[in-house]
């Protein structure tokens, strides 16, 4: 038994499962948007926060992290059940192919499971939509649940995506207006985010741009 799970989100620098395998690459037509309420991980249903989901666009492509679970039914079993109540939010379950980087024609992989959600929100309560970058960053900004602050879940998302080497401009421009609205003197990164970043080091095409990214003097650690 085997089965492949893609993580664009939180997935890329903390599965929390066991896993048999990694690969980093990229699935095609579709982009990573903040759309989606999370109201029991890092926002309530109060406040929700905002976290990623995917946005169908032809032509686009959503770098991540690819995970095989191979074994037995149980081992199986106990991973996606894991995966399910994690991303309770996602009401969808899509299949995609996996390209690795270098690979343009033939995917690497196909049928690999994606969480995703449906984009309406009368028929998905969790759909927020979309709304323009400071109104988002004042909301990810103030939003906190039982599994840490919506900034942080930003920070290291940002982080992750540059430690792939694939840097997520979305990410990166809705992280920094976040630390305009914090006031934050740093890049706002848990130093803890180092600690569960797994699989191989990959080393980025390119530096941390000054353009994109306000890199000031010195880092704040934030709650989790």
């Amino acid at each position: 038994m085997v089965f492949w799970v893609f993580g664009y989100g939180s997935l890329v620098w903390n599965p929390g499962f066991e896993y048999d395998d990694k690969m980093i690459g990229y699935i095609k037509n579709y982009r990573r948007v903040f759309d989606l309420a999370c109201i029991d991980h890092r926002g309530t249903p109060e406040h929700p926060a905002r976290t990623c989901t995917l946005e169908y666009k032809e032509g686009a492509i959503c770098w991540g992290a690819v995970y095989c679970v191979r074994g037995d039914e149980e081992k199986e079993r106990l991973a996606m059940a894991y995966l399910e109540n994690r991303e309770c939010e996602y009401d969808q379950k899509t299949t995609v192919d996996f390209f690795k980087d270098g690979e343009i024609e033939e995917p690497t992989l196909s049928g690999v499971i994606v969480f995703t959600s449906t984009p309406d929100k009368e028929s998905n309560k969790y759909y927020l939509g979309p709304a323009p970058l400071e109104d988002m960053a004042s909301q990810i900004a103030t939003a906190f649940g039982p599994c840490g602050n919506n900034r942080d879940y930003v920070f290291l998302l940002e982080k992750a995506m540059f430690d792939i080497g694939h840097e997520d401009d979305l990410v990166i421009e809705l992280a920094n207006e976040v630390r305009k609205v914090l006031g934050i003197t740093g890049l706002g990164i848990p130093k803890e985010s180092s600690n569960r970043l797994t699989g191989p080091s990959l080393k980025p095409k390119s530096p941390m741009s000054p353009r994109k990214l306000l890199h000031l003097p010195e880092a704040i650690s934030m709650d989790t």
